[in-house]
């Protein structure tokens, strides 16, 4: 008897005996990328393989697919919509909602990832009073908005803003 509560023999549990794979298990013709289309529009095509299909009958992939994505590109679907608010939509620069001033979390990430660009042999592009400290430097691009960098915030409708560092104000 085993100490471990479950009755076990505290031997080797694997079933020699019991059923295995053989070669006959597994469908080599189940279509994996088809089979959740069955009923839902999908039909064979000339060549035997499986072909989805829209509401008005043409093709979705193959030859027809191309016209599909013309009409889309030309804007003739209407299914398509416009949508506003959508994840990853860009503002535009001209609604910006997002405070001017940039805030003591961004300036750090900004110099220190100048600081890390400039020590990495980035170009300078400020002229240099004998400074040889890389976050002094970027400190100074800082100051006198050289810094190459955009800042992009994400806001809480999944939409965001790209500021320029030269448009936000430092104190």
């Amino acid at each position: 008897m085993s100490d471990d509560g479950y009755g076990g023999g505290g031997g080797d549990d694997y079933d020699y005996d019991g059923p295995s794979y053989a070669e006959d298990t597994f469908d080599n013709d189940y279509d994996l990328l088809n089979a959740g289309q069955e009923g839902e529009g999908a039909t064979l095509g000339e060549d035997g393989e499986g072909a989805a299909t829209g509401e008005d009958g043409n093709q979705m992939n193959g030859v027809n697919g191309a016209e599909q994505d013309q009409e889309m590109a030309n804007g003739e679907d209407e299914a398509v919509a416009v949508g506003a608010g959508l994840a990853g939509e860009r503002q535009p620069n001209k609604v910006r909602i997002t405070t001017p001033y940039l805030t003591k979390y961004e300036r750090a990430r900004i110099l220190g990832t100048r600081a890390l660009q400039i020590s990495m042999n980035a170009p300078v592009l400020v002229p240099l009073d004998g400074e040889t400290d890389a976050l002094q430097i970027a400190i100074k691009e800082l100051s006198q908005r050289k810094i190459p960098l955009i800042i992009r915030r994400y806001l809480p409708d999944g939409s965001f803003e790209d500021w320029s560092v030269s448009e936000l104000i430092t104190d």
